[in-house]
């Protein structure tokens, strides 16, 4: 059975060396149960080069039949025993660093408290992680365009914009979001950390929409940093709801052009199809949804 996992794990991965690390187990380990399973069917599953693996056509074959006999085990064992009243084991989940320290670490106590057998490996990166390639269970994501991945939408997230009152005294409050443009306000901009493309604001008053092209003061490629720049009074920062209200709260940041909004960011939990039925992963992606449904739209 180890064997098994370790083939579909090198088939998933694409490699030995990656399949080795993330199975935690010596490359040598790993390459000698992949030949013992090769004798043991009597057929070559996989053709290793210099630079990758390659699937043979029975690897192929088999790698479908047992990838899915793997899925309905893990499905059985933690529907037995221990498991069954209390989900339990590592789950690695995926998420930006805003998401992460605004939205799931201040919730964590309540999920610790449902599942406190359940050790929660929370990566926290801005960049889009490889969930097969890196055994990650699920990840939190603004897109759920992934092929390779079942994606759940779990929520919408608002936007807001604002700025801080000492921008406000020297500025004034814009009423009209064309009013941005022609008085050459000062914005702070965020783009987008993997393409470098600046992201564009279109607010919308009832369905009528305002696409605003500002003069950006600076620009940054990271939440926390875009906060920052607002606070600083640097310009006003167009930015999901979230990360500003604690400070709109305290009255370090005011909210500008409030009947202009733009369309709320659908938000999705993605995982990779082996762990659609792992139950650590259902009661996750549930307990997320629920926090999500708090930050919905008003």
């Amino acid at each position: 059975m180890q064997a098994i996992r370790s083939f579909v794990r090198v088939v998933e991965i694409g490699g030995f060396a990656r399949a080795a690390d993330s199975l935690q187990i010596p490359n040598a380990t790993l390459s000698k149960q992949i030949q013992q399973l090769e004798r043991h069917l009597g057929v070559k599953l996989l053709e290793r080069t210099t630079r990758r693996v390659h699937v043979t056509s029975e690897g192929s074959a088999y790698y479908d039949r047992v990838q899915h006999l793997l899925s309905e085990l893990d499905e059985i064992e933690t529907t037995m025993g221990p498991a069954k009243a209390a989900p339990r084991g590592r789950l690695r989940v995926d998420s930006g660093g805003s998401t992460a320290s605004a939205i799931l670490i201040p919730a964590l106590p309540d999920f610790q408290a449902q599942y406190p057998d359940i050790q929660l490996q929370l990566g926290v990166t801005d960049r889009t992680v490889d969930l097969i390639g890196e055994n990650i269970d699920c990840a939190i994501r603004s897109t759920g365009q992934d092929p390779a991945l079942i994606a759940r939408p779990i929520g919408l997230l608002p936007w807001t914009m604002c700025a801080s009152p000492a921008y406000i005294a020297r500025y004034g409050v814009p009423t009209h979001p064309q009013q941005v443009v022609d008085d050459g306000l000062p914005v702070a901009g965020y783009f987008s950390h993997s393409s470098g493309v600046i992201q564009p604001i279109e607010l919308f008053m009832r369905d009528e929409p305002f696409l605003i092209k500002p003069r950006y003061s600076i620009l940054v490629n990271e939440s926390n940093s875009h906060l920052a720049c607002a606070l600083a009074g640097l310009g006003l920062i167009h930015t999901l709801d979230f990360m500003v209200r604690p400070s709109i709260d305290r009255g370090d940041l005011v909210v500008v052009l409030k009947e202009y909004r733009a369309k709320p960011l659908q938000v999705f939990i993605v995982y990779p199809p082996s762990r659609q039925r792992t139950t650590k992963v259902r009661v996750f992606v549930d307990w997320v949804t629920q926090v999500y449904a708090r930050l919905a739209p008003q």
